[in-house]
């Protein structure tokens, strides 16, 4: 803007000062041909018997007044010759500010895509920096979790885990239990709790429930499940004959003949393997038994 604006001044002062000198021309050309006409027409009208004594001085003065005349002219052709070659090198450099000041755009807009682009891949050597040392983050805590894991791994496998001895009898008859008894059923690599105790008060109250109501003989019963276990038994029933004192009375007796813990479907149990790979497992069925007084049978 502050270039066309200097363009702009420079033209109309060009402009200006041309006129000027056209004007000063069309005075000078007014004046020689005035000067002319009257030398011409003094010259005319003089007769030769009648003209007097030419003055040295006036002519000189006439011809110096031409010489200056013509001086102007010279100076006021050459001034226009300068103003048009004046004028030429103004719209030449118009012409290359032009051209310059398009280049220039064009080059402040490749600088700025240039810019743009460069933004652009600065954000996204930033964003895999920042990436970059996550990952490397994460990998170095992978790192120090391996080491510590190596070495409670080596901890355990150089510490002696404590030995629980465990009697191993025969049958469950072969010594007298005292104490609490936990039944494991093992049958196809698979390792089960037989629920005893809880069967056992099962059969107890169904045994008081049905007695009463039941007729002399053997009758088959069964109860549950729990814990995946049902108990099936024989109940005997009996009248008999006992002494009370003095006379004889006919007391009725029940008992419970036979009695058989089976799982409710095969196969039942969790698989062997996995319970020696999972501690957990033993230790939840176990919890509450003393270790002191606690009998396992298998």
């Amino acid at each position: 803007m502050s270039g066309r604006r200097r363009n702009t001044g420079v033209s109309v002062g060009h402009d200006a000062f041309l006129d000027i000198v056209a004007n000063l021309v069309g005075i000078l050309i007014i004046l020689v041909v005035i000067l002319g006409a009257q030398s011409h027409a003094i010259i005319h009208h003089v007769t030769p018997e009648q003209e007097p004594p030419e003055d040295p001085e006036m002519r000189i003065a006439a011809e110096e007044d031409m010489n200056r005349l013509a001086k102007a002219a010279v100076l006021a052709a050459s001034a226009q010759a300068d103003s048009i070659r004046l004028e030429r090198t103004i719209k030449v450099m118009d012409d290359t500010i032009a051209r310059q000041s398009e280049r220039r755009t064009i080059l402040l807009a490749l600088l700025s895509e240039a810019e743009a682009a460069w933004k652009d891949e600065q954000s996204k050597l930033d964003e895999a920096s920042r990436s970059a040392a996550q990952r490397n983050s994460e990998a170095k805590e992978l790192r120090s979790k391996l080491t510590d894991l190596a070495g409670e791994e080596s901890q355990l496998t150089d510490a002696q885990p404590p030995v629980v001895a465990i009697s191993h009898l025969p049958t469950p008859m072969a010594k007298t239990v005292f104490g609490k008894e936990v039944y494991l059923r093992l049958k196809d690599d698979r390792l089960s709790v037989i629920p005893f105790e809880q069967l056992a008060d099962e059969i107890g109250r169904d045994f008081r429930r049905t007695s009463g109501s039941l007729r002399e003989g053997v009758s088959d019963a069964a109860v549950g499940p729990v814990r995946g276990y049902v108990a099936r038994y024989v109940l005997n029933r009996s009248n008999e004959l006992v002494r009370d004192g003095n006379s004889i009375a006919r007391m009725s007796r029940a008992r419970v003949m036979v009695a058989a813990f089976e799982p409710l479907r095969e196969p039942h149990g969790t698989p062997i393997k996995e319970v020696l790979e999972n501690d957990d497992w033993l230790d939840v069925e176990l919890n509450g038994y003393p270790p002191g007084t606690t009998t396992v049978t298998v």
